[in-house]
């Protein structure tokens, strides 16, 4: 392989194929190189009996500025707007009307707390009414919002998320995944292979792989947070690894059910599984009208049930279907697919979020180094993290940073 070239791309995820999709046409050689065998990272597709399942980022979130949503657009990827059904619970199964009013209304109220007396150790657990009995149910949501528990969560990031947020949401019935990976099919990537080290002692930056080094004029590095926190790429920048342990990934994995003689469900139809604890699952009825469930599990209930192969998310979720639609229902049931986020050495986790009094570790991690390194990834996002177009909105950033630094024509 060519081992000089103008710009190279730690991470073949969002981020990293977004600056991909930017540079492609600069006139710049670039090369992405990552370390799995597919694209993607944390947005992936799989077909099981021939119906793409998303076992990462499903939802085209704030969908009218989502820059997806464009490249969908583009490559003639279809955009299904069916509003989603979170917060309504079918057929009010294990949760009366009277209870999810008094939850929605313990929920309004700790939100408004953020908002307008948010606690000085800006840590959200702290903002709780300690006599409300629906805790459980707010800190559930926020394991599914944000992958941890609100004993782990700051305040400030979680409101600046909430403020940009357009509270569109529309779906891929292809799969995001799947958009990402046909976006990326004509720039140049080297699977199967990471990136150990960048060496900025010289001119140029020297990349070492397992398959060589490369030398570059600059580089965009856009690998999830706990990789670089470990260490795992030597950059000799203890504050980068400072700001990527302040952003850790929270958990949220989903396990994918085949129904058999389905269509007594409705249609994108949703359940909870219980509102009195934190670890319950969030049941999709067959989206896309499919004979599937989509269970989604969060935060502290994602960490418990993860294993290798879904097995503790299949035995749960038969328990809670079970004791809303009777006994007989996991019969009915068979697991198609699971994601194990957590346990992936890849990634380990699925989205960030800010450890108390740490928003600001999102700016550090962005800032560019002696303007040739940049990064990428959504938590280098201040308000779009935890998202695919928060990674592309970041790579897209590092892309312009890096041609505005190498004086290319393409940079305006």
């Amino acid at each position: 392989m060519t081992d000089e070239y103008d710009v190279v791309i730690a991470g073949a995820g969002a981020a990293g194929i977004a600056a991909g999709l930017r540079l492609a046409g600069s006139g710049l050689s670039f090369l992405i190189v990552e370390a799995a065998a597919r694209v993607g990272g944390r947005a992936w597709t799989v077909k099981r009996d021939g119906m793409p399942l998303d076992l990462g980022c499903g939802w085209l979130h704030s969908g009218d500025r989502n820059p997806w949503t464009r490249v969908a657009g583009r490559i003639g990827a279809a955009i299904d707007r069916t509003p989603p059904a979170w917060g309504r619970q079918y057929r009010d199964l294990g949760f009366p009307p009277d209870a999810q009013r008094a939850a929605g209304a313990a929920y309004e109220a700790f939100h408004s707390r953020l908002r307008d007396d948010p606690p000085a150790s800006d840590r959200a657990a702290d903002a709780l009414d300690p006599a409300s009995p629906w805790n459980p149910y707010i800190d559930a949501l926020s394991g599914y919002m944000n992958g941890v528990g609100l004993a782990h969560l700051s305040v400030a990031d979680f409101l600046a998320y909430e403020r940009a947020d357009t509270n569109v949401n529309w779906r891929l019935p292809g799969g995001y995944g799947a958009l990402i990976a046909r976006a990326a099919r004509e720039l140049p990537i080297l699977l199967d292979t990471c990136v150990t080290g960048i060496d900025r002692q010289a001119a140029r930056l020297r990349v070492s792989t397992p398959r060589g080094v490369l030398s570059t004029r600059a580089v965009i590095v856009a690998l999830p947070t706990p990789i670089l926190a470990r260490g795992d790429v030597a950059l000799a920048l203890d504050d980068k690894l400072h700001a990527a342990s302040c952003l850790p990934l929270g958990l949220a994995n989903k396990l994918f059910l085949a129904v058999d003689e389905a269509g007594d469900l409705p249609a994108d139809g949703h359940l909870l599984g219980t509102p009195h604890r934190a670890e319950t699952g969030s049941y999709y009825l067959r989206p896309f009208g499919r004979p599937v469930i989509e269970a989604f599990y969060g935060g502290s209930g994602a960490a418990a049930l993860e294993d290798d192969g879904g097995r503790a998310m299949t035995a749960f979720a038969a328990e809670e279907l079970s004791a809303l639609f009777g006994s007989d229902f996991p019969k009915r049931l068979r697991p198609l697919a699971a994601s194990g986020w957590g346990s992936a050495p890849l990634s380990c986790g699925s989205y960030s979020h800010a450890l108390p009094g740490h928003a600001d570790a999102r700016r550090a991690l962005a800032a560019p180094v002696e303007d040739r390194l940049f990064f990428a990834g959504e938590a280098c996002s201040r308000d779009d993290f935890s998202t695919a177009h928060g990674a592309h909105a970041t790579g897209t950033r590092a892309a312009e940073q890096a041609l505005a630094a190498l004086g290319s024509p393409a940079a305006a």
